[in-house]
């Protein structure tokens, strides 16, 4: 998501419940040179991710999970204006649930995908005009 214009950038959906830093990758790959930092929770913690977006030169901001004093200097050097923009995302998915429905009712996959890939694309139509 692009946090100046709120617009999706990519969507990414499973059939399953994967972890945040399984799907990073992809999205990462898929999106090289299309944005500049790439801002993340704990839940993209990994230093793979973190390895990668530098390769692609993006800019990680990837808070670390806290299992040492050092896990806690790190992220108290982030920048807090910075990876505040983050909570615009959880903007962005409260307004599709709220807008959209929360639930899909298609019981294909393909279907489903389709569903929410026509929400954010009509999201960003909606921000357009």
């Amino acid at each position: 998501m692009d946090t100046r214009s709120n617009a999706i950038i990519d969507v990414h959906v499973t059939t399953t419940r994967k972890h945040d830093s399984k799907i990073a990758p992809s999205l990462i790959k898929r999106n090289t040179g299309e944005f500049a930092v790439l801002l993340g929770d704990k839940g993209y913690d990994d230093e793979k991710v973190r390895a990668l977006a530098r390769e692609t030169g993006v800019r990680p901001f990837i808070k670390h999970r806290e299992f040492s004093s050092l896990h806690k200097a790190w992220n108290a050097r982030l920048d807090a204006d910075l990876y505040g923009q983050r909570s615009q995302n959880e903007t962005v998915n409260s307004r599709l649930k709220r807008k959209y429905g929360a639930f899909v009712r298609s019981r294909h996959w393909w279907k489903q995908f389709r569903e929410l890939t026509i929400a954010c694309l009509a999201h960003n139509l909606d921000r357009s005009l």
